[in-house]
């Protein structure tokens, strides 16, 4: 009874950026062109480790274009993300502040106007700005990344759950090239003037699918056949950059958000831990007129230099907000008397998904000198000159280093910290996307205080969230006979763990155990009575067993939790049609379609209850845009035939039944 919203937009840069002859930028030569304000082209790699780079030690050839672009620009070999989740990493990315200091420390929190937001300061001083994401996950109007999209003149977007049985790579997520193409045609398109352009590459993202002949090379190692294809997307966006003459005076920062853990600490994709393996990130750039090339910086940088580092390298003025420091001044310069500063700086990382999502503690890490500092209620320290890996805590047995480095991060982390920025939460419908990605997202907002040192160690517990994880996904790919053996492990450990208990309930109603699926469906709105999801969810197996006067108020609670949320209005009215409360239900399919216009079962509902009244002529259009949008709709095409019948229109009423028997009929 549920429709997936398929709401693909247009693209928009077609009509943004116009079809104009090439700006006269283009017919520069790249010396003058670096005289002007320069292009920038930023590229974020989801995801991605620092050690799969082969310009950063990797012996995989898996990076020869980023190599290349390595060899032209400035390679930061230590460049640190401050939280290894990608809304949150980008947010610190755009706007130069610290998670602390932005609050979007998880998914689906809106990025207020009241940050610096590089976008934003670049469209004010005239730049055309223009993103191509590749994930729902930062989609900001259908999405979980609400605000995001301020400043920019396009933002190709446009993501949508997946229907059973859809393409990922047409619903959730974009592959690469398919990201690199859009934003090609609107390069070509572009109006004259400097340009902004962010890529957002999601390939190496779980689940590891990467397509032909990646997934053949690499079928024991999907992660690296991911960065291969990744690598090759971003080549065809720099020979694009060249054949347009734009490459040479651009100014390109090519980075990760964060990387991934593959199981190293036990953790196997990322979100919790604080380790190398997804705090380490490739930063690469390369400047106008490819000036430094070659360089290296070894100095540890973080991705809160990013925006001020770009709006130094234009010529602007960074505000006093961001926290960020410019990394040109690590970059040697043409004059020997300004010689670049080469001083240690500390890198704090953050994150709050143990705790929001599994109420186990927060970790909190610095990186100082030699040393790998995490707060958590089992302290650790690492001694990175020589345990890279950071495989032997020695915090036990050097108490005076561990407790100074506790009390920096505390005091850095304070004088970080502002509370400017309200703090929020997902909506209901967010989580539901959240989980589509496989990340467990909490309904409880952030109360701002520090929850390390109390709670259980998310050390102590990292398997429930790798089983939490890969049960997700068996849910959103509708493997629901895997997942359910995989919840109740989760469940067996954390009897109380609100998400686990509802994702079994939709797992169960996934196999028509609309029974079984109930009582971890009411057990989890009990726990979580703020989850619109959670009695969405409720309300739909209520539907399903027949107790429709049941579900009502299910469906209720969930609209009035998310009065945006489509489907929730639809399976509202769908109840309220069963019980005999059809003006009510009118109501609720128009809420539908003014959220989504073409809403299949609204459309369809909305048209037969027309139709059943006597009323042909309203229904029409309903039913003829249900048919439309699912031609393969035996019901469309039966109730069309009713009403044209109605309106004395026998030989379209004659087609249509026509179609409709011909869809009834088994496929030979």
């Amino acid at each position: 009874m549920v429709d997936s919203p398929f709401l693909m937009r247009s693209l928009l840069y077609l009509f943004l950026f116009p079809l104009l002859a090439p700006s006269s930028e283009a017919a520069q030569s790249p010396k003058k062109a670096v005289a002007a304000r320069p292009n920038i082209v930023l590229i974020t790699l989801d995801t991605t480790r620092a050690d799969r780079m082969d310009f950063l030690g990797s012996k995989r050839g898996l990076t020869p274009n980023l190599d290349r672009l390595a060899a032209q620009g400035v390679v930061f070999t230590r460049a640190y993300s401050h939280v290894p989740l990608t809304t949150a990493s980008h947010a610190t990315i755009f706007t130069g502040t610290y998670p602390q200091f932005n609050h979007v420390n998880d998914f689906g929190i809106p990025l207020s106007d009241r940050l610096p937001y590089l976008p934003d300061l670049l469209h004010q001083k005239g730049y055309r700005t223009a993103a191509f994401v590749a994930s729902l996950i930062l989609d900001p109007l259908d999405g979980t990344a609400p605000g995001f999209d301020r400043g920019f003149d396009v933002y190709d977007a446009g993501f949508h759950l997946r229907a059973h049985g859809g393409d990922r790579y047409k619903s959730v997520e974009r592959r690469g090239g398919d990201v690199v193409d859009h934003a090609i045609v609107a390069l070509k398109r572009r109006p004259p003037g400097p340009f902004f352009v962010w890529v957002h590459l999601y390939d190496a993202h779980d689940p590891y699918d990467p397509p032909e002949p990646y997934k053949t090379k690499y079928a024991a190692q999907p992660y690296d056949g991911e960065i291969a294809y990744a690598d090759v997307s971003v080549g065809k966006l720099l020979a694009a950059l060249r054949a347009l003459n734009l490459y040479d005076g651009a100014l390109i920062a090519v980075l990760a958000d964060h990387g991934e853990s593959l199981g190293a600490h036990g953790e196997n994709t990322h979100g919790v831990f604080l380790y190398d393996e997804t705090i380490h990130v490739p930063l690469v750039l390369k400047l106008p007129g490819n000036r430094s090339a070659g360089k290296r910086i070894e100095t540890r940088v973080s991705l809160v230099d990013v925006a001020p580092t770009v709006l130094r390298s234009v010529g602007m003025n960074v505000p006093a907000e961001m926290q960020g420091t410019s990394l040109l001044t690590m970059i040697p310069g043409p004059s020997p008397s300004k010689p670049p500063i080469d001083e240690d700086r500390p890198a704090y990382a953050e994150t709050d998904y143990p705790h929001r999502a599994f109420g186990w503690s927060v970790l909190r890490a610095l990186r100082k000198g030699k040393y790998l500092y995490i707060r958590a209620p089992q302290t650790e320290l690492y001694d990175q000159s020589v345990d890279p890996a950071a495989e032997h805590n020695f915090s036990v047995t050097s108490k005076a280093v561990s407790e100074t480095l506790g009390v920096q991060l505390n005091d850095f982390r304070r004088k970080t910290t502002q509370t400017m920025v309200e703090l929020a939460k997902p909506d209901p419908e967010q989580l539901q996307k959240l989980q589509a990605l496989g990340y467990v997202a909490s309904s409880t907002p952030d109360t701002g205080s520090d929850a390390t040192d109390k709670g259980i160690d998310p050390k102590s517990r990292i398997e429930v969230s790798n089983l939490l994880h890969d049960a997700m996904l068996d849910v959103e790919e509708t493997r629901y006979e895997e997942a359910v053996p995989l919840l109740e492990r989760v469940l067996k450990d954390q009897p109380d763990m609100a998400v686990a208990t509802m994702q079994l309930g939709i797992a169960q109603a996934g196999l028509k155990n609309y029974a079984a699926a109930l009582g971890p469906l009411q057990k989890a709105v009990q726990m979580l009575p703020d989850s619109g999801l959670g009695h969405y969810q409720l309300g739909l197996a209520l539907f399903e067993t027949g107790d429709w006067k049941g579900a009502a108020p299910q469906f209720e609670a969930a609209v009035a939790r998310a009065p945006r949320w489509a489907d929730a209005h639809f399976s509202l009215a769908a109840v309220y049609a069963r019980i005999d409360r059809v003006p009510e239900a009118m109501k609720e399919l128009n809420t539908t379609l003014d959220l989504n216009a073409d809403h299949y079962r609204a459309n369809l509902l909305r048209g037969r209850i027309l139709s059943l009244q006597g009323n042909p002529v309203e229904a029409l259009p309903n039913l003829s845009k249900a048919a439309r949008v699912q031609p393969e709709s035996r019901e469309a095409h039966a109730f069309l035939a009713d009403a044209y019948r109605q309106l004395g229109q026998p030989l379209e009423a004659a087609r249509e039944s026509a179609e409709a028997e011909r869809l009834r009929a088994p496929n030979p």
